[in-house]
């Protein structure tokens, strides 16, 4: 049974991995081809950091089973100090590429460091209240970064809180972040390639955490807490694994996020972006991790492509969230599914068998 159960998710992580490699290759070659719009280019980074997003909170809400509502205020920290940190290495480190990774580490480090902060506390709580809490902490964080000025001039480095814009001092000054007005003038240096690597790490550590030891325990924590405290499963330690990591890969999405565009304030990472993410968790299946990954891309994608339509969009998008909620969860879909990953199971393991004989 166990190695039953083993084979499954082997099946699902294959599945899963070559759905991103293969849509990475088609959009990659029809990019180099010049068949690609300006208008489908441009999504192509977004769509990678949105995936990012949607499989890191479903470590956290659909495996480890807590209802977080700040995932904005993570994917933030990591924007503005991972762009703060690219226009600083911008004469020290020549190549974009190495700058673009080394301001990814920092973001999700930094992103990390803060999770694990507020977990400390946070973690005490459960449910509606975790919820909450989250919640306040990415409005506290918005609100933060809006008053945050970050500056070179002749003292040196210079960061700020206040209100009003302080001045800086000598003649070679410049403010990278201005409080409330954010940054403007990035050198965009994110590309669809560095945004794979990235969804291909995020799956890489989510679905090893999801199919180690740790990961058993997690879902155990989710099932029944009590029982997994009676067993000496630390529940608060795994929690903050879960929230941490979770952190740490929304910080490096937003670093590859804030670096795909020219300007940045902080109105952007907001409680309606959190809810966006986990309406993609949500319509993907808690703990499926192929289906966070399609429900991001697509329920991205959906509202920017009909920008054409104005008032109706928002309006037809709404309709096509319940249609797939409601297709998602339907038992009869449930059971096609099933018919389904058997019969590829039957045919790849046909092929294997055929292939050893000969």
């Amino acid at each position: 049974m166990k190695k039953t159960l083993l084979k499954k998710d082997n099946y699902k992580n294959i599945a899963t991995y070559l759905v991103v490699i293969v849509a990475f290759v088609i959009m990659q070659t029809l990019s180099n081809q010049g068949k690609l719009g300006s208008a489908v280019t441009g999504y192509l980074v977004p769509v990678c950091c949105y995936i990012v997003l949607a499989v890191s909170l479903n470590l956290l809400v659909g495996v480890c089973g807590e209802l977080s509502l700040g995932h904005a205020g993570f994917m933030g920290v990591g924007a503005f100090s991972g762009v703060v940190l690219a226009t600083l290495l911008k004469d020290t480190v020549p190549s974009p590429v190495l700058r673009l990774i080394l301001a990814m580490v920092f973001g999700g480090l930094l992103a990390g460091i803060i999770g694990f902060v507020i977990g400390i506390p946070v973690l005490r709580l459960r449910g509606d209240y975790l919820a909450i809490v989250t919640l306040a902490f990415g409005e506290i964080m918005k609100n933060l970064i809006g008053n945050m000025y970050v500056g070179i001039d002749d003292s040196g480095f210079r960061f700020v809180l206040a209100t009003a814009k302080p001045k800086l001092i000598g003649k070679g000054h410049k403010w990278i972040l201005s409080g409330a007005m954010g940054i403007t003038g990035i050198k965009r240096i994110s590309t669809f390639a560095i945004g794979f690597g990235l969804v291909l790490f995020t799956l890489f550590v989510v679905l090893n955490i999801i199919n180690s030891k740790e990961g058993r325990a997690i879902k155990a924590v989710r099932d029944n807490r009590i029982a997994a405290e009676s067993v000496g499963i630390n529940v608060t330690a795994f929690r903050m694994k879960a929230f941490v990591v979770s952190a740490f890969l929304a910080g490096m999405a937003g670093v590859l996020y804030g670096l795909n565009f020219s300007s940045l304030d902080a109105a952007q990472f907001n409680f309606n972006t959190s809810i966006n993410i986990l309406v993609f968790v949500v319509l993907g299946g808690m703990g499926n991790i192929l289906g966070s990954v399609i429900s991001a891309t697509v329920l991205y994608i959906l509202p920017e492509a009909m920008r054409g339509l104005n008032d109706y969009r928002m309006i037809i998008y709404a309709v096509v969230l319940i249609l797939v909620m409601l297709f998602t969860w339907s038992p009869k879909v449930s059971e096609w599914n099933s018919v389904l990953v058997d019969k590829v199971k039957h045919m790849f393991v046909k092929q294997t068998k055929e292939a050893e004989v000969k």
